[in-house]
């Protein structure tokens, strides 16, 4: 647990009760602060067990700081009362990795921000940095909580996930290094479309220190402007690609890695990387390993040892020649198709929450699909345009699809089962977490 001693004795309000919300009123509380907590949601308040106050009703002038929960909107599409509230009473809105920031600001942050690949490349920068021997923590948007993180040394690493959302609440945060894998539409509502969803993942390097240095995905128009643009201002800037060869910066268009042009591994040989998305994924841990100061065969080396991060592409059981696929955290059409182009044979589970494009995008890869299994709020959608173009069954829930995947493709070797679902997973479940955590049971109770 990180403290933060300089809140001791002030009023510190928590607006959201989950994951991060009650690790921060932990920390808040350990730490001598007088705590102001609340959730909307009636269960996340009893789960959270803490004495709830209503901050509808709070006089603001009397809290020092509003710790937000960056699922909860606070501006768009409709300010949040209690956001309203804050600001008219003059008391920021930060979230917990701006409590982190500064209760570490001796440690050395490495920060991920993209649409997709960035708990990947979190856990695969996190994993290469302790493989090379330093004291090294992840979190964030990603699994750990900001402050359920250890308590490192002045010479620790903090490798934090950072949202759009989080983005937008951390005003104290100062990275050492920061890649931005890619950016795709994705959570346009919240940011009152495109160019403010981009403008949301630019703010991450106006968090830079001096000399920093900034990594750069270029197989995309928005992300290639925002690297031309920080090189313009005079910025550090590595670029990568996983589309093309670059003579500058690091690459792996053929699936082997290239710095400045110069093989250093192949990564079509590491199980735990599949696809193009994940070289992508290895040139940005790379490049941020190497601002690090790690050499480049000792980053080699970790990268083959990865151990993979569980539901991207996690391979639950292989029954009778089909492989399982859990890859219940690609909740976009864009996370989607990175699963598709790794397969040949699919039997796809589908559904839920539904995002903004549906998937339409995805048509090209539908030739791929053997069957879809379609699930959740998403299922007519999801079939109208599945219609005519993909074999599918309305399964409702995910229980039934796995059972009838597993009916349909038994004896199929060489097929694989992904739940890749496109959507968001709150119709059913309290998260992607949750959904794999499911999906993983099922099949595993499939074993014979």
């Amino acid at each position: 647990m990180i403290r933060v001693p300089f809140l001791d004795g002030q009023a510190v309000a928590v607006m959201g009760l989950g994951k991060s919300g009650a690790a921060t009123v932990r920390a808040l509380a350990a730490s001598g602060a007088r705590v102001l907590a609340w959730d909307d949601n009636a269960a996340a308040r009893s789960a959270a067990g803490v004495d709830a106050v209503d901050l509808r009703g709070v006089d603001f002038s009397a809290v020092a700081l509003l710790v937000w929960s960056p699922g909860i909107p606070h501006t768009h599409p409709q300010p949040h009362p209690v956001a309203e509230a804050a600001r008219a009473a003059g008391v920021p809105l930060v979230c917990d990795v701006d409590l982190l920031a500064q209760a570490k600001a001796a440690s050395r942050f490495l920060a991920v921000t993209g649409t997709n690949g960035k708990s990947t490349t979190t856990t695969l920068l996190a994993h290469v940095l302790a493989a090379a021997g330093r004291e090294t923590a992840a979190g964030g948007n990603l699994g750990t909580a900001a402050l359920a993180m250890p308590d490192l040394g002045a010479d620790g690493r903090y490798v934090v996930e950072l949202s759009s959302y989080q983005l937008e609440l951390v005003p104290h945060l100062a990275v050492d290094a920061a890649v931005l894998l890619n950016i795709a539409p994705d959570h346009l509502g919240r940011h009152g479309g495109l160019d403010g969803y981009v403008a949301a993942k630019r703010t991450l390097f106006a968090r830079l220190k001096p000399g920093a240095v900034a990594v750069v995905g270029v197989d995309d128009p928005a992300s290639a402007a925002i690297a031309e643009s920080l090189a313009g201002e005079g910025r550090t800037v590595v670029r990568i690609s996983a589309e093309r060869r670059l003579a500058a910066g690091v690459s792996a268009p053929d699936g082997v890695l290239l710095d400045d042009g110069t093989p250093v591994c192949d990564l079509k040989a590491i199980a735990r990387l599949p696809g193009r998305h994940n070289w992508q994924n290895a040139c940005a841990a790379y490049a941020m390993a190497r601002a690090d100061g790690i050499e480049p065969q000792r980053i080699a080396a970790a990268l083959a040892g990865y151990p993979g991060l569980a539901h991207r592409q996690e391979l639950v059981a292989k029954i009778d020649g089909v492989a399982w696929i859990n890859d219940s955290k690609a909740t976009n059409a864009d996370a989607v198709e990175k699963a598709l182009v790794c397969y040949d044979r699919i039997y796809w589970i589908l559904g839920g929450q539904a995002k903004e494009g549906g998937i339409a995008a995805l048509a090209p890869h539908f030739p791929r699909i053997v069957h879809a299994y379609l699930i959740g709020e998403a299922e007519d959608a999801f079939a109208e345009t599945l219609d005519g173009k993909v074999p599918y069954t309305r399964c409702v829930t995910l229980e039934a699809a796995v059972a009838a995947a597993g009916a349909q493709s038994e004896g199929d070797g060489g097929a694989v089962v992904v739940l890749s679902p496109a959507c968001a997973s709150w119709d059913q479940f309290d998260s992607f977490e949750h959904r794999g955590d499911v999906f993983r049971a099922l099949v595993q109770a499939r074993r014979p």
